[in-house]
């Protein structure tokens, strides 16, 4: 049998490329991740956005 890892939200976030998409691992609070598969521009859209959001 497989040993069970505990499944925490904790560490960092993390954007990786795998295949033709990006895949985006964000640690949530009450545990656990969030997980979403973006396509290249979707990954330039919430980065525009994220930026736009952020600045002053």
């Amino acid at each position: 049998m497989a040993a069970m890892k505990p499944r925490t939200g904790d560490g960092p976030m993390e954007a990786s490329k795998e295949g033709r998409g990006v895949i985006m691992r964000v640690p949530l609070e009450g545990g656990g991740r969030l997980v979403v598969e973006l396509t290249a521009d979707e990954a330039g859209e919430l980065a525009s956005s994220l930026a736009d959001a952020t600045s002053g």
